[in-house]
């Protein structure tokens, strides 16, 4: 039976939320209910304007903005929202969330560390909730993630790697090397990365990273740790969970299991994961937007908010698990997909 420590996700959580913990994961693309152009607040008529910019597309980010949308729609106010997509470009970024800004909207919802990093350089004045941010301290969104002190505020997707490196030792006890894979460019994943490094050092057990630039260069990385890794470790990194089912083509073909972040990476091929909801999270974002926008509650006294451990998920991937022959049935009440 799986025994995962939920004080190390506990503890864990506690710890970055007062030192201050990290973040996250080409042209727009408007999808529902598209914002005009003219400055100026619409807050007056009883619409509210709300500008959402997402990274790229990839399923955690995705279930995040549904679960944001849903939440606004819950709570029965009158939302026009303007949905971007900067499908992973930096530049992009930039451009939409200037964008946003000069059509002044009364909120915008930001997806992911670099795209709440575009928006909050474009405005101190507008509210900006974010969401799939690790640590926004860090990532230099607010003073601090007990106290943003800004105008930016949200949600943070700080997942349980201890728990989630326990569970590849159980799955996985003859594992001696566990290759750690993800983006350098990404503040988010260095965090994690290191989390995982001292969970590792902690079980006895070797690692190497393995760090790629881009999305090219995924299968390329993959293949290069086969023979040389007993498993692979892959956090919640957007250019990962993006490339999710490069990675799980390589792996699998060569019997080397992935244990990921995210539930929506266990869907598109990895082994498990003890993951954060990420519709849940788009959800608690929604409804601090919801509270900004109709209480006149203030980004700078909104502390980021977390997923607690009760609400994590143990997820595994029956057809992989199949495949690289290992045995998960010992894993009660895990959700099998």
């Amino acid at each position: 039976m799986l025994s995962i420590s939920r004080r190390n996700f506990i503890t864990l959580g506690a710890g970055l939320f007062a030192t201050g913990a990290l973040a996250g994961c080409g042209g727009g693309s408007s999808a529902e209910g598209s914002s005009s152009s003219e400055g100026g607040s619409s807050a007056a008529s009883g619409t509210y304007k709300i500008g959402v910019l997402q990274l790229t597309e990839h399923g955690a980010l995705d279930q995040t903005n549904k679960g944001f949308v849903a939440a606004l729609d819950e709570s029965g106010i009158d939302a026009k929202i303007d949905q971007q997509n900067a499908q992973n470009d930096q530049s992009a970024c930039q451009t939409i969330a200037s964008k946003l800004v000069n059509d002044g909207d009364d909120l915008i919802f930001a997806i992911a560390t670099p795209a709440a990093q575009a928006v909050a350089g474009a405005t101190s004045d507008i509210p900006v909730v974010g969401s799939a941010i690790t640590d926004y301290a860090e990532s230099g969104l607010v003073d601090s993630n007990d106290a943003p002190g800004g105008n930016v505020t949200g949600t943070s997707d700080l997942t349980p790697v201890a728990d989630q490196i326990d569970l590849l030792h159980q799955l996985l006890p003859a594992a001696k090397t566990v290759g750690i894979l993800f983006c350098s460019a990404e503040s988010n994943s260095e965090v994690q990365v290191q989390l995982a490094e001292e969970a590792l050092d902690a079980a006895g057990i070797a690692h190497e990273r393995y760090s790629i630039s881009s999305s090219n260069e995924i299968q390329q990385m993959v293949e290069s740790m086969v023979g040389k890794v007993d498993a692979i470790y892959a956090p919640t990194d957007n250019t990962i969970a993006a490339g999710m089912a490069t990675v799980s083509m390589v792996a699998n073909e060569n019997k080397l299991p992935v244990i990921v972040g995210c539930d929506t990476m266990v869907e598109d091929g990895g082994l498990a994961s003890y993951s954060i909801n990420y519709y849940d999270l788009g959800y608690k974002a929604g409804e601090m937007a919801v509270k900004i926008l109709t209480e006149d509650a203030d980004p700078a006294d909104m502390p980021i908010e977390y997923l607690s451990s009760d609400e994590c998920q143990l997820i595994v991937n029956q057809k992989t698990a199949d495949a690289l022959g290992v045995d998960v049935s010992a894993l009660e009440g895990a959700q099998i997909v």
